[in-house]
């Protein structure tokens, strides 16, 4: 069985589909309000049956109530009479709101009312008749027939009510059930449409799924491939990294050797040639000795700034000292130099020479970003063991930044991550506006014996 052409059109089966939910709602909700505005009229047709009969009893307890004072002469049996009286005009109140638009209704009752206080105005006159000493005259009302013709055409006019309510129930329950088999017809044609368009659009989806799952095939096929090509850049340019970051340290520790042992000998040499010039004219040319002490001066902050230079490059107190040493020193010249409080707490532990020096390049490249931009008063660099790796931690107080956001220059964390790749390693980064910065990196321990 082939699916109808109308049906391989999903737009026009989406139409239908909306169409077929509308008029599915729309039957829904005219039911749905017809059938409770039904019920609304029930409701209060029950409750006008209801104060009919209240009524009805209501003129009995009245009347019965009266003629226990008369037989008994006793207050007590007045009681019945005047709550009667209350519970008649309620229900009055509730049938003239009720009947106040059907003038069929309203006539009878308004022939009841008619009644009502006829025989009303009876009881209160034989009432009234014995509260004046004239009992004799209220006997004879109480004797005659009237009281009881009243109540009948009372129980006639109400029951005349009763039955008008009979038939204006009846009929209400005859439009409730139309509504009903009309909601139920057209929720059942509509459905039948519906489930017929279901199984066409199911056989079309069957189609489209298949057409799917190899569509899926081919880009998973292409995925794949695109994960390989990734990883097989991603470990080229960490090789790459590895290699440049290796260059640059090797051309470092070449310049701070050429500075060191060229630059350095010229200056020292200079300071030499200087003194013994200043000993020379010590005696001849006194005037030459502050030039010559200036002079010396000059080669001295030459000298010195040749050796922070070659620190710069090539640290050899990494070399010389050791990890933790060398971070110590590099804390405390930060410190000195930034009036920054460096809280440090380094424990040895098993690196590699190269995993020694990124560990002092990440430390050093985080006090520089530090110092530009974290406005920081403390600064916690850390150094530890954990669980078969070493974890360095520089932390600040200062201003932080959102992660999120694309930063300005992210090229120093860029080369921090590269190079703690490139040694097998991890970084992870922390921070929050106003709440600063960590730099976290964790690499693997060195298990032979360090030298």
């Amino acid at each position: 069985m082939t699916t109808p052409p109308f049906f391989q059109r999903p737009p026009l089966v989406m139409a239908l589909a909306l169409a077929a939910a509308a008029a599915v709602l729309f039957i829904s909700e005219a039911s749905y309000w017809r059938s409770a505005g039904t019920l609304r009229e029930l409701t209060d047709m029950g409750a006008a049956r209801t104060q009919i009969q209240v009524l009805e009893r209501s003129m009995l307890d009245a009347e019965t109530g009266q003629r226990g004072y008369l037989l008994t002469r006793r207050k007590e049996y007045l009681e019945p009479y005047a709550q009667a009286l209350l519970r008649i005009d309620e229900a009055y109140r509730v049938l003239d709101a009720y009947y106040g638009t059907d003038p069929e209704s309203q006539a009878l009752l308004q022939r009841l009312h008619t009644l009502t206080e006829t025989k009303l105005s009876e009881l209160a006159l034989t009432l009234q008749l014995y509260e004046e000493g004239r009992g004799k005259a209220g006997q004879e009302i109480l004797m005659t027939d009237i009281g009881r013709e009243k109540m009948d055409a009372i129980r006639a006019t109400s029951a005349e009510l009763l039955e008008y309510q009979t038939r204006a129930v009846s009929a209400s329950r005859a439009e409730l059930d139309r509504t009903l088999a009309l909601g139920r017809f057209g929720v059942a044609l509509l459905s039948a449409l519906s489930l017929l368009a279901l199984f066409f659009y199911l056989r079309q989806s069957q189609v489209l799924k298949r057409q799917q799952a190899e569509l899926q095939r081919v880009v998973q096929l292409e995925r794949d491939r695109l994960e390989v090509e990734v990883s097989h850049r991603t470990a080229e340019l960490i090789a790459l990294a590895q290699h440049l970051q290796t260059t640059r340290e090797d051309e470092r520790q070449r310049l701070a050797r050429n500075l060191h042992d060229e630059l350095g000998s010229l200056l020292t040499s200079a300071k030499l040639d200087a003194a013994r010039i200043k000993s020379r004219l010590a005696s001849t040319a006194p005037e030459a000795l502050e030039l010559l002490a200036h002079l010396v001066g000059t080669l001295n902050s030459g000298i010195a700034l040749g050796r922070s230079i070659i620190e710069d490059l090539r640290p050899s107190s990494l070399s010389n000292l050791g990890l933790v040493a060398a971070l110590e020193i590099l804390a405390r010249e930060y410190a000195a130099q930034s009036g920054v409080a460096v809280h440090c707490q380094l424990e040895p532990v098993a690196l590699r020479p190269s995993a020694e020096l990124v560990v002092y390049r990440l430390v050093q490249e985080a006090i520089t970003n530090i110092t530009k931009y974290a406005q920081a008063r403390n600064v916690w660099i850390t150094l530890c063991p954990h669980v078969g790796q070493v974890e360095v931690s520089v932390r600040d107080d200062g201003v932080g930044f959102d992660t999120a956001a694309k930063p300005s220059s992210a090229y120093g964390l860029v080369g921090m991550r590269f190079r703690v790749s490139a040694e097998g390693g991890s970084l992870h980064l922390q921070s929050h506006p106003g709440q600063g910065t960590q730099i976290l990196a964790r690499l693997p321990e060195h298990t032979a014996p360090v030298a």
